[in-house]
């Protein structure tokens, strides 16, 4: 359990410093030539052309630049098999993975990059750099550049928060332990029954799996992924509020291009998801309308914008969200809550019915 707390709050760590890197100037040709001083906290995207080892460095449109990958955070975001961004998806088909800067040299050159932090000036060049405040964030990638911040953002969570780093030497330890008691108090009658039972729970991790408790087992795995599910969501629903100026639904970008949302009782009909991604799914029942984020014209009030468009800055979010985000992100939160909260209960008695099953049974033959 203290594994999955530390595993769950990792990923979140991981969500919100690259949510806060999306606020961060993207790195140009333009930005490189004027920086000065102690430089700043910049992103960049390109492809992976090369590295040593210790230094990798990556092309973008006009410009390349290394990046030291010393005490950097380095992850691999995986590509769906469809390719795109589906109204509802599989959290599985998207599992970041935290690698080792050692195994980046074993990645196809023009492999897409991501990477955020801190540009400073080392060995007679302005370069990418790590500090104990502020580690480095690479992502390596597949697909358009668009869909990453979407992607990085749901995905990024464990994948089974019951099985992590702590899982294997928790299982080793509790089951030596029991097994010591067992040992202890087995050969001694006036305590049978408690080296019986230290005996049996030797073999707790594999209660929810033994029959008939693997049923309820089935029920919270299912639970747990539609919790997982709609946290992704919440997450989503909230992607755009970063770009706000507080109470509007408008602000600018770092590029100075106007964003906001547009609210419509209705998309388009014939408007197709490739050309505006739907963000979240709409809810049952729920026929509140749409807010659709992206790129405004200038010359135009909020309430007389047309559809958005797609924003110059490729992480700042282009979508459409069912009905006002905040209110979509709480109702997310409290159903996940409940899911969760319904799940671990289905847990509990698939370890309750497995134990109570084994119970009767070494009743009947002792």
């Amino acid at each position: 359990m203290a594994g999955g707390f530390v595993s769950r709050h990792s990923w979140r760590v991981f969500r919100r410093r690259f949510d806060a890197l999306c606020l961060t100037p993207l790195m140009d040709y333009g930005t490189y030539r004027h920086l000065a001083g102690e430089g700043g906290t910049y992103r960049f995207m390109g492809g992976f052309e090369s590295t040593d080892g210790h230094t990798l460095w990556i092309r973008g449109a006009t410009l390349t630049i290394p990046v030291n990958l010393t005490g950097a955070k380095t992850y691999m975001l995986p590509m769906t098999e469809r390719g795109e961004l589906p109204e509802s998806f599989d959290p599985s088909e998207e599992v970041p993975e935290q690698i080792r800067f050692d195994q980046i040299a074993a990645l196809a050159e023009g492999a897409q990059v991501f990477v955020g932090g801190l540009v400073a000036f080392r060995e007679e060049r302005w370069t990418f750099v790590s500090t104990a405040e502020q580690p480095l964030m690479l992502i390596f990638y597949d697909g358009p550049e668009r869909t990453l911040a979407i992607r990085a953002i749901r995905a990024g969570r464990h994948k089974n928060e019951f099985w992590n780093f702590l899982t294997p030497y928790a299982f080793i330890l509790g089951a030596f332990g029991e097994i010591l008691v067992a040992a202890t108090y087995l050969p001694r009658p006036a305590f049978r029954w408690t080296g019986i039972v230290a005996f049996i729970f030797v073999f707790t991790p594999l209660f929810p799996l033994i029959p008939p408790g693997i049923v309820c087992t089935v029920i919270y795995r299912r639970l747990w992924w539609r919790a997982r599910l709609l946290r992704s969501y919440r997450d989503l629903a909230r992607l755009p509020l970063k770009y706000l100026s507080p109470g509007t639904r408008e602000g600018r970008l770092l590029q100075g291009e106007r964003y906001g949302g547009v609210f419509f009782p209705a998309l388009p009909p014939d408007l197709d998801e490739a050309a505006l991604p739907r963000l979240v799914p709409e809810p049952e029942g729920d026929k509140s309308g749409w807010y659709v984020f992206g790129s405004l014209l200038e010359e135009l009030p909020l309430e007389a914008s047309p559809l958005p468009r797609e924003p110059q800055d490729p992480c700042a979010t282009f979508g459409a969200i069912p009905g006002d985000p905040e209110k979509l992100a709480r109702w997310f939160t409290v159903k996940a809550y409940i899911l969760e909260i319904i799940a671990c209960l289905f847990l509990g008695v698939a370890v309750g019915i497995t134990l109570t099953f084994i119970g009767l049974i070494v009743l009947m033959l002792v």
